[in-house]
């Protein structure tokens, strides 16, 4: 107890160099906690987004543009395809469940996406109030969109054309909110659920100049995409190649593209990683000067201490335990300013109404920072802690 408390004296004693020290570890952790938490909760929410969901099926364009607009709701769609090719897919034996989604319009930045009740159960979200839809024009809005907007079950709203805000509004043909989401931490959360008939029906009525044009616009009804779960894990081999060959459709395959999407942002998160091994290792060097130079300042102390009876063990254990020090404080400021930027984040994505990043989460990952802050300070003290062990007493009383 008497080594812990003389080493945190010891290492207040200069407070300008102890602080400094503590900076630099502080920041080379705490960039690492941010690699590691951003990182964590990223795939968290692709894999939650995307479970169950083995291939999209739409308008021909860019495969990744596709995913990111219609599981993830980040992206504008590649197009739409008519309506009866998607339910054309509902026969194909490959085929185990298909929700079909319909874009285009928004309302103070959240898209409105018109589906069947399946796409609810699909990611077993539940209602925390009212119910789901039985009708056109009827609503389930996700519990991001009831925060931010303040809607509540039985208020009324009206669409705006696009999906960025700033369109014309379909003023004609208002929704009504019949439920609101509980918060599931998936994509729901931030989507309003219609029926695909509400879809249909908001851009008819703008539309359509009478009964004979409504009825051809009925005829030639389109939905934006498809979300499809194969039958069988051998689908996935054929299924994509029979729609990218056969129809004027393409699909593409969501773990392929994430994987690709992934690569590409992780050449972001190698570089925050070496910066942070730049800041470690500059870390490391400012406290092994620091201690060796504590050393070479200490020879009076150090020598009244063997004097009095301390082994050579306790005299290198006193730069040791001044090392941990700095090592718990980095640690624990690493983290917590870690988490501070991943929440400034999740606040900034969550203004743009992008994807879901939490304030606060403690993966297992995050052991490596403690970990990493003792090994720092360890391998900067061993080399100090070793010359105060090694002189003798002798020494040292000369050295006055």
């Amino acid at each position: 107890m008497k080594t812990i408390v003389i080493s945190w004296r010891y290492l207040w004693s200069r407070p300008l160099a102890a602080a400094l020290n503590l900076l630099l570890l502080s920041l080379g952790l705490a960039s690492i906690t941010f690699v590691l938490l951003v990182s964590h909760q990223i795939n968290q929410a692709f894999d939650r987004d995307l479970a169950g969901i083995d291939v999209v099926v739409g308008a021909k364009g860019s495969p990744m543009q596709l995913i990111l607009s219609g599981v993830f709701h980040l992206d504008v769609p590649t197009g739409n395809v008519p309506l009866a090719a998607i339910k054309a897919l509902e026969s194909h034996p490959q085929v185990a469940k298909i929700i079909p989604i319909s874009l285009g319009d928004s309302f103070r930045g959240f898209r409105i996406v018109g589906t069947t009740a399946e796409y609810i159960r699909h990611y077993d979200a539940k209602l925390a109030q009212g119910k789901g839809w039985s009708g056109s024009m009827q609503a389930v809005i996700g519990a991001q969109v009831a925060k931010q907007t303040g809607l509540k079950v039985g208020d009324s709203f009206a669409g705006t054309h696009g999906l960025g805000g700033g369109g014309d509004v379909h003023a004609r043909t208002p929704y009504t909110v019949v439920g609101v989401l509980a918060p599931s931490g998936s994509v729901l959360d931030r989507l309003v659920l219609t029926a695909t008939e509400s879809v249909w029906k908001v851009h008819e009525t703008d539309t359509a100049l009478d009964e004979e044009d409504q009825k051809i616009l009925e005829a030639e009804r389109e939905v934006t995409l498809a979300l499809i779960q194969y039958k069988t894990p051998m689908a996935a081999v054929t299924f994509p190649r029979f729609i990218n060959t056969t129809t004027e459709m393409q699909a593409a395959a969501p773990a392929l593209e994430i994987t690709r999407l992934l690569s590409m942002v992780g050449v972001g998160t190698d570089v925050l990683r070496a910066l942070a091994g730049v800041l470690l290792l500059t870390a490391g060097l400012s406290v092994f000067i620091a201690l060796w130079g504590a050393v070479r300042e200490r020879r009076a102390d150090l020598a009244l201490l063997r004097m009095l009876g301390a082994p050579p063990r306790k005299v290198a254990g006193l730069l040791l335990c001044e090392a941990l020090w700095l090592a718990l404080l980095a640690a624990v400021l690493g983290v917590l300013a870690g988490q501070g930027l991943t929440a400034l984040l999740a606040w900034a994505l969550q203004l743009e109404n992008s994807i879901l990043i939490g304030a606060l989460s403690w993966p297992v990952e995050l052991v490596i920072v403690p970990v990493l802050a003792l090994g720092v300070a360890l391998a900067s003290a061993l080399l100090p802690a070793w010359e105060a062990y090694r002189v003798s007493v002798f020494e040292l009383l000369q050295s006055r």
